[in-house]
């Protein structure tokens, strides 16, 4: 009986190094990247009469608890971008210049709005997945 046990035991030896080292391996990755899509589109009037722009913004967020706190406060987020973007001139959004300023100055915006409303940690920076001035 005591063969069997021993032999029981080395058998399971190898399954239990391997789940330890892929524990291991999960918490030395560190938080996770994720992108958050701040969905709907936005779509806003620009100061010509007739002219629009439609924005697709995704969030890089990193860390669990930092998605969850970028989610709450979406609506207060969108609210802002919405403010920002209303009443741009079409001629300020032309150049690829001009739209990595737009994207600078609104990653600030999303950094001062999440520190006032708790704090910007986990928020990485913004980026535009579609941009269409029409």
């Amino acid at each position: 009986m005591r063969n069997v046990v021993m032999l029981l035991a080395l058998l399971m030896l190898p399954v239990t190094v391997w789940a330890n080292s892929e524990k291991k391996a999960d918490e030395s990755a560190g938080p996770v990247l994720e992108y958050v899509e701040m969905s709907p589109k936005f779509t806003v009037n620009l100061a010509e009469p007739k002219k629009y722009l439609l924005l697709n913004v995704q969030l890089l967020v990193e860390g669990a608890e930092h998605v969850e706190k970028v989610k709450k406060h979406m609506p207060v987020l969108r609210h802002e971008m919405i403010m920002m973007l209303s009443g741009m001139h079409a001629a300020d959004l032309q150049t690829m210049e001009q739209r990595e300023a737009l994207r600078l100055k609104t990653k600030q915006l999303m950094t001062d709005l999440l520190t006032k409303l708790q704090n910007s940690d986990g928020f990485r920076d913004v980026f535009f997945s579609e941009f269409l001035v029409n």
